[in-house]
C-alpha cells in the first residue's frame, strides 16, 4: 500500500513519528515536497518527488502520473485542505476539505462559529495597517493563516493596533490580518483522534505563555482530562466545524467555566508533543492516524495509559545575536521522571529575536507518574543548563 505524504519543511512529527510508523505498517511511502533537497537530506532512503504542494492540481496531477495512492497524507497546517482535496479527488479516506478550510482561515472559523449558534467572537480582517477606533479592546492581531504565534500580538487601543499592523504588513505584504476581541482565561489544548465513527479524547495540554504582548508557548503541562462540561463545549465547537477525522489540536480559554477556542490545527500538535503523548499513554498514536487514513476504524478502546504525568519546557532566546554555548543532547531518568532534551538551535548560528516559536533554543520533555516529581525534576534540571548569546 502507498502512502503519500505532504511537506513543507522537514518537522520531528514526520521524521520520528509519521515516517517510522509508516515503515512499522509496511506501506510504501512517497513524500510530495517543495523542498526535496531538504527532506532527502534527513532520510535519504524514504521517496520524495518535488511538487508544489499548495496547489492541489498540482498535487493530483503527480499522483496521477506516479504510482496508485492508498492514502493522502499531511501533517503540515499549510496542507490540510490540499490533501483532503487530493484524497476525495481519489476516492480516498480524508479530511472534509471545508473544515479544513474552515481551521486554516481564523476569520472562516470565526464565521463558522458564530453562524451555528455556538460561539460569536468579535472579530473583523485587515488589509492595510489600520485603527479601528470602535474595536473592543484589547484585541490580538495575528495572520488568517498563520502559525506559531508568528506575528500574534496584543493591542490596547486604536494607534497601537495602526503601530503593530503598519510592522506585520511590513513584514507581510499580501497577508490579510484578522483583528479579534481578546479572550480572558487560562489556555489549554484538547487532543482528539477520530475516524467518523469514533473520536477519542486523549487529554490535553495547559499552556503556559510568555508576558503580554505576545503569546509565545513556553511550557506546557499534560492534563489526563478536562472537566467534563469543557470537553463538551469544546467538542460542540469542533462539530460545528465538521472536524472529526483524524488528529486534531484544539487550543481553547476556560474562563467563568466557560470554554473558547483561540484556534484549531487540524492535525497532531507539533513542536515534540506528540511524541511525548506516544510515549505517556503508551500507544502506537501515529500508526493510529495513518490507518484512519488507510480507511481502517479506530479501535473502540484506545488502551491508553491513564497515570501518566508530563511537562515540556520550551528554553528561549531572550536576544538577537550568536548563540556560543548550548547543551548537548541529553536523555537520562531520575526519581522516575524520564527526561529528554533535544537542542533546537546550533551553537554557532545566528539570529534574530522572533516573538514565536522560533526563539526556542531546545525542548525539554519529561515524563512519569506524579505531577509534582516531574515539576520539580524539571525545574533542577533546567537550572543546571546554560546558554550563552553573544550580540
Amino acid at each position: 500500500m502507498r502512502l503519500y505524504l505532504l511537506a513543507l519543511n522537514p518537522t520531528d512529527s514526520v521524521t520520528e513519528g509519521f515516517l517510522p510508523a509508516a515503515h512499522r505498517l509496511g506501506l510504501d511511502v512517497t513524500v510530495l515536497t517543495d523542498q526535496p533537497a531538504a527532506h532527502r537530506a534527513t532520510y535519504p532512503d524514504v521517496e520524495v518527488l518535488e511538487c508544489d504542494v499548495r496547489d492541489f492540481r498540482a498535487v493530483v496531477a503527480r499522483i496521477s502520473t506516479h504510482h496508485r495512492p492508498d492514502a493522502v497524507f499531511t501533517n503540515s497546517d499549510h496542507l490540510q485542505t490540499q490533501a483532503a482535496l487530493a484524497a476525495a479527488y481519489f476516492d480516498l479516506p480524508g479530511k472534509d476539505w471545508r473544515a479544513t478550510l474552515r481551521c486554516k482561515d481564523k476569520a472562516e472559523m470565526r464565521r463558522r462559529l458564530a453562524a451555528v449558534g455556538v460561539d460569536t467572537v468579535w472579530s473583523t480582517e485587515i488589509t492595510a495597517p489600520t485603527a479601528l477606533p470602535d474595536a473592543p479592546y484589547p484585541c490580538v492581531v495575528k495572520p488568517r493563516e498563520g502559525v506559531a504565534s508568528e506575528d500574534v500580538v496584543l493591542v490596547d487601543g486604536p494607534e497601537e493596533l495602526a503601530t503593530r499592523s503598519k510592522e506585520i504588513f511590513e513584514r507581510r505584504p499580501d497577508a490579510v490580518l484578522v483583528v479579534e476581541e481578546y479572550l480572558p482565561g487560562e489556555l489549554y489544548t484538547l487532543e482528539t483522534l477520530g475516524d467518523r465513527q469514533v473520536r477519542h479524547v486523549l487529554g490535553g495540554f495547559h499552556t503556559e505563555l510568555s508576558p503580554p504582548p505576545y503569546f509565545i508557548e513556553e511550557r506546557l503541562t499534560f492534563v489526563p482530562a478536562h472537566p467534563e462540561p469543557v470537553v463538551a463545549q469544546v467538542l460542540a465547537q469542533l462539530d460545528a466545524l465538521g472536524v472529526g477525522f483524524g488528529a486534531c489540536h484544539t487550543e481553547f480559554v476556560v474562563h467563568e467555566g466557560r470554554a473558547r477556542i483561540i484556534e484549531v490545527n487540524y492535525r497532531a500538535i507539533g513542536d515534540q508533543c506528540d511524541l511525548l503523548l506516544a510515549r505517556l499513554l503508551e500507544i502506537p498514536l501515529f500508526e493510529h492516524i495513518l490507518r484512519a487514513h488507510l480507511g481502517e476504524p479506530l479501535p473502540a478502546d484506545l488502551g491508553a495509559r491513564r497515570d501518566g504525568a508530563a511537562r515540556l519546557e520550551y528554553p528561549c532566546a531572550d536576544r538577537a545575536g550568536l548563540l556560543t554555548t548550548a547543551p548537548a543532547a541529553t536523555e537520562l531518568t531520575v526519581d522516575g521522571t524520564h527526561l529528554m532534551y533535544r537542542p533546537l538551535r546550533a551553537t554557532g548560528e545566528r539570529h534574530e529575536l522572533y516573538r514565536t516559536n522560533r526563539d526556542y533554543l531546545g525542548v525539554l520533555r519529561a515524563t512519569g507518574t506524579d505531577q509534582p516529581t516531574v515539576d520539580r525534576v524539571t525545574a533542577d534540571f533546567l537550572a543546571g543548563l546554560r546558554w550563552e548569546i553573544q550580540p
